[in-house]
């Protein structure tokens, strides 16, 4: 292949443009390529005609390669190369660079991505891994919930089926036999309280013995305290305080947001219904008195469960005998049935709560932190603290710490006011304050108020006679209050802040020493003990040596605790428990009483009174300022030698902050020992109480000269078999209820007695207490106030045969043919309810004290020798839960006796039934049906005829032929006297201190109680006396008369108290 060719063949493609290019720039190449003489080269049109119209690139090649286009290009074109080249460069740098950086962002996109990518691969997986977690979780839960269901309907069946068989095999049973072959029956304290949180009542107890195993052994070691080398022991312990001491401020402490002291106004927060069927569900332990366990707690929307982990170590190392008198391991509680919630500490810390049921039972639950306990709090219904202390019923008032409660609350007012008892004060102040039957190491606190305890008569009215309030058990005796003030004074020690007494006032050993003789505590006692009762001589066995020992001994300053104000059980070794001996070879059985004491009702009684002396009210406050007050801490307590060891107090140590579990245990063993001081409610002192001449002075002045203030006669003149008195200031309409042995009853307005405020000037013209009923007197639409259907014909009409509901708007009447009783309204006098429910005509009604809202318990006895305890509806005014249901079924069945049912009480506040029939023993019920006791009374107390019981335990039957019996609400017959008199009404006070009584011969008669003295005869009337009742307010005795009227007399308890007739 020739060049030529080569040269067409490689330019091919390039020619054609370089010509176009050679064309376009043709004017500017003509003027700058010239030759070497200057002469132009390319001519405009014919040099360039031709190279365009030409198919050589031999041409081309030749200018493209001549010196000529050389010299031109260098010379007219070189120093804009040169700027292109350098152009050049720097574009293709800065492209360079663009490149990169796109090329850098895109792989970060990418990276990112992908990392985007892996992120919500994991998550997805995550998501799915807690997902199928929940799933398990719930599954469990479920599983746990249904397992735990089960079990406890198995309790319940194996509870009724023992339930079943122990009223057929119960003496008074279809298969009862009485006689003396019967297992003997122990008793144990129940755990129901009364309003005043009092536990008074005993039941049965199938795990009960004599302990006979827990043979004596000497004790090694002093259990009631710290013996007198306490300070090397306590100097052992520094290493403890340097690591456990918290910061005082944690925030278990402020489970309130704002001022410490007042209450702020915190929104309240509902927690939104939560899908599936446990809204929260949290670890925690159930408190209880002898054992603290582990388990699940779980609430549901209308339901708290608590189930124990058996399978904790700590569970199974627990004395089967301990967890026998456990409730709540396997616990179900219905939010209808929970009445309080109040936060409490545990081991001075604020992580547990206490739950009060309707049931009138408590559980304690302590959680892994303050945070938990906000979330159980909102979780659970909005009850506050109950209804008794004057507070709204919310979650924030649950969440409140003491010193809140107590500043919010008016209690302080009433007693100041003497609305309430010394004894009911303490008792709030303790609950406020954390105090709890449900662990011991924080019991109620009472304090010792008698000194004397070695005359055979004590005199209230001796001050001498009376503790100094305003100084600590410690400090009372001068020269162990010196030792005391040295001690502190002397100690030196960098780790143990300077302390008074090295023991408490208020110990779990201490308690359990106390209630040793009575179930469960004996239980406890033992298990505490390592399975042995404690040395002789070291057992609660005398009151006045107990006394002694709180004087003299350096290393006891215990107060009391409540029971020794209301259970005379405690004094009384029923089980016949083997206590030994002591050293001058004194048995030790029964609490040895002072002499002034002849029985341990005597006991509690004169303590009790005691207590609510004028002597102790003066002074209460300062014992007050002592275990709650300003002098509890502080510079305060300093001078008043109240110091206590500091593991004692609350904020000493945060158990959370220790993350060692040795040293956590050992810390908390310490608090456990050591004992707690309550909660301080107040910075300041604590007002005194009010005298009782500067509340009530009309109290001491004879505002009425004549016994009898007035009768009423009603047209009638049929006898008023039933009279009520529902008078009481917040009812809209007081009256006076009568019905007559003809079934004519009227509705009385009551206007109170003359020198009393009334409600309005219209009252107070009208002088008379009582105005009889307009639709009696003036005889017009007297149907609106006549029962006029048929009662059985054998039925004698008495005054158990009517209920007056507390309003005064309905009557219950029983007796009817068809075996049912009735409810007929008191505006109309129509029938509105019949309830069936026994299989022989209905002999009698009573009902128990109603509860907010006109609530309350209404029994009837009937012939088929069966009792059935019905609730009342108040807020539908009828009989069943609900109403417009055909079949209202009873609460409970009672059964035991052998024939007609004549007389029956029933006590809401007590839980108890009390019941007599034609002929045979009275019996106590509990309110769920068990049969609890027989009250056998002397021979010839054969025939019950009425029985009046009172929420303070008393009981008092009357028996055919003028004889009365008392009996404490255990069974024991406390008292028996007989009367001339046909009695057939009869009134207990509300305090249950007074009796009164009246019958054929028309004579009102005034007993007290406690020794059935007859304190005061009213003047006598012409006519028999079948029903008695007493105003609200205890001023006004009225009584129905059988000639068809009532009589009202003036009554004043007031001036049959040893105080005042001494004082005053």
């Amino acid at each position: 292949m020739s060049i030529s060719e080569r040269l067409e063949h490689a330019l091919e493609k390039a020619a054609p443009l370089l010509r176009e290019i050679f064309v376009d720039f043709a004017p500017f190449l003509s003027r700058t390529l010239l030759g070497s003489h200057g002469q132009e080269l390319l001519i405009e049109g014919t040099s360039l005609v031709c190279m365009k119209s030409s198919s050589s690139v031999v041409e081309l090649v030749m200018l493209l390669c001549s010196q000529e286009w050389q010299n031109s290009i260098q010379k007219n074109a070189g120093l804009a190369f040169i700027e292109l080249v350098n152009e050049g460069r720097l574009l293709s740098h800065t492209m360079k660079d663009h490149l990169v950086r796109v090329a850098n962002e895109a792989e970060f996109i990418l990276s990112r991505q992908r990392a985007e990518d892996i992120h919500k691969h994991a998550e997805f997986e995550s998501n799915c891994a807690q997902y199928a977690a929940e799933k398990r979780d719930e599954e469990k839960m479920c599983d746990h919930l249904i397992r735990a269901a089960k079990y406890r309907d198995h309790v319940t069946a194996t509870q009724l089926i023992q339930k079943i068989v122990n009223i057929l095999t119960d003496k008074h049973g279809a298969w009862g036999s009485s006689s003396m072959s019967r297992p003997r029956e122990f008793w144990r304290l129940d755990y129901w309280e009364d309003d005043l949180r009092r536990r008074r009542r005993f039941i049965r107890n199938p795990y009960g013995s004599t302990h006979s195993e827990a043979a004596l052994k000497a004790a090694a070691e002093h259990v009631a305290g710290i013996s007198a080398s306490e300070e090397d022991i306590l100097k052992g312990k520094q290493s403890i305080r340097s690591q456990a001491l918290g910061n005082q401020n944690s925030e278990s402490e402020t489970s309130l947001d704002g001022d410490d002291d007042t209450l702020s106004s915190l929104e309240e927060k509902d927690l939104d219904n939560l899908t599936g069927p446990v809204n929260l569900s949290t670890s925690g332990q159930l408190v209880a008195p002898a054992a603290v366990v582990r388990g699940t707690l779980s609430i549901t929307a209308s339901e708290l469960y608590f189930e124990v982990d058996e399978d904790e170590p700590g569970f199974k190392a627990i004395d089967p005998k301990i967890l026998a008198y456990t409730e709540g391991l396997h616990g179900k509680w219905l939010f209808t049935e929970i009445r309080a919630v109040f936060t409490r500490r545990y081991l001075l810390q604020n992580t547990a709560l206490e739950i009060f049921m309707a049931n009138r039972t408590a559980v304690m639950f302590n959680f892994p932190d303050a945070a938990t306990v906000k979330k159980v709090v909102h979780s659970l219904p909005r009850v506050g603290v109950g209804t008794n202390f004057g507070l709204p019923q919310t979650r924030r008032i649950s969440l409140a710490t003491p010193k809140q409660l107590f500043k919010a609350s008016n209690m302080t007012q009433r007693w100041q006011r003497r609305e309430i008892s010394n004894f009911e004060y303490l008792i709030f102040l303790n609950t406020i304050s954390g105090r709890t039957y449900n662990d011991l190491n924080q019991y109620p606190v009472f304090p010792w108020v008698i000194t004397n305890y070695d005359s055979e008569e004590l005199d209230l009215t001796l001050p001498s006679n009376f503790r100094d309030l305003s100084k600590p058990i410690g400090a009372l005796n001068p020269k162990r209050a010196a030792f005391f003030s040295d001690r502190y004074e002397s100690w030196d020690d960098d780790q143990v802040p300077k302390f008074h007494y090295g023991t408490h006032y208020s110990t779990s050993s201490f308690t359990m020493m106390w209630l040793l003789r009575i179930e469960p505590f004996t239980t406890f006692f033992l298990n505490f003990q390592g399975g042995k009762f404690d040395h002789a001589d070291r057992t609660f066995s005398s009151v006045s040596r107990a006394w002694r020992n709180c004087q003299r001994d350096t290393s006891d300053v215990k107060e009391l605790i409540p029971e020794f104000y209301y259970l005379p059980d405690m004094f009384i070794n029923a089980n016949s428990y083997n206590l030994g001996v002591m050293e001058d070879n004194i048995v030790v059985s029964n609490v040895e009483l002072p002499p002034w004491a002849k029985s341990p009702e005597e006991f509690v009684r004169i303590n009790r009174l005691a207590l609510e002396s004028e002597f102790v009210s003066c002074q209460l406050h300062q014992w007050i300022d002592l275990i709650f007050g300003y002098k509890q801490q502080g510079p305060e307590a300093t001078r008043a030698l109240n110091v206590f060891y500091y593991l004692t107090y609350e904020g000493a140590v945060n158990l959370s902050s220790i993350n060692d579990p040795m040293l956590r245990e050992a810390v908390e063993s310490q608090i456990m020992s050591f004992g707690q001081t309550p909660c301080q409610l107040l910075i300041e002192p604590h007002p005194p109480r009010s005298s009782a001449m500067q509340v009530t002075p009309l109290m001491f002045t004879e505002q009425m000269q004549q016994d009898v203030i007035m009768v009423l006669k009603f047209p009638s003149n049929s006898p008023v078999t039933h009279v009520a008195a529902n008078t009481q200031a917040g009812l809209t309409s007081p009256a006076i209820i009568t019905v007559t042995a003809n079934r004519i009853f009227a509705v009385n307005k009551w206007h109170g007695l003359t020198g009393h405020q009334s409600s309005t000037v219209q009252d107070q013209q009208y002088q008379l207490p009582v105005e009889i009923d307009p639709l009696i007197a003036n005889n017009v639409g007297s149907h609106r106030r006549q029962i006029s259907d048929l009662l059985d014909q054998s039925i004698q009409i008495s005054s158990q045969c009517f209920v007056i509901t507390a309003d005064n708007r309905f009557i219950l009447l029983c007796g009817f043919w068809d075996k049912s009783f009735r409810v007929y309204s008191t505006d109309s006098g129509k029938l509105t309810q019949i309830v069936f429910g026994h299989r022989d005509v209905v002999t009698c009604l009573a009902r128990s004290e109603s509860y907010i809202g006109g609530d309350c318990y209404v029994l009837s006895g009937s012939r088929d020798a069966t009792l059935l305890l019905w609730y009342w509806n108040g807020k539908h005014n009828s009989i069943g839960e609900s109403p417009g249901t055909e079949f209202t079924t009873p609460r409970a069945i009672l059964t035991g006796h052998d024939c007609e049912v004549t007389c029956a009480s029933v006590c809401a506040e007590l839980g108890l039934v009390i019941s007599g029939c034609k002929e045979g023993p009275c019996l106590i019920h509990s309110m769920n049906g068990d049969l609890l006791r027989t009250l056998e009374g002397p021979e010839r107390c054969l025939r019950p005829r009425l029985i009046q019981s009172s929420t303070e335990g008393h009981c008092v039957i009357y028996y055919d032929k003028g004889q009365f019996c008392r009996f404490s609400i255990n069974g024991k017959l406390l008292g028996h006297m007989e009367v001339e008199d046909n009695i057939k009404a009869m009134y207990l006070s509300r305090d249950g201190q007074y009796l009164l009584t009246g019958g054929d011969g028309g004579v009102v008669s005034v007993w007290q109680v406690h020794d059935l003295k007859q304190l005061f005869t009213y003047p006598g009337c012409d006519a028999g006396i079948r029903s008695m009742t007493m105003s609200h307010d205890q001023r006004c005795i009225i009584t129905g008369m059988a000639s068809g009227s009532i009589v009202l007399f003036y009554n004043d308890f007031n001036r049959w108290h040893h105080e005042y007739q001494t004082r005053y």
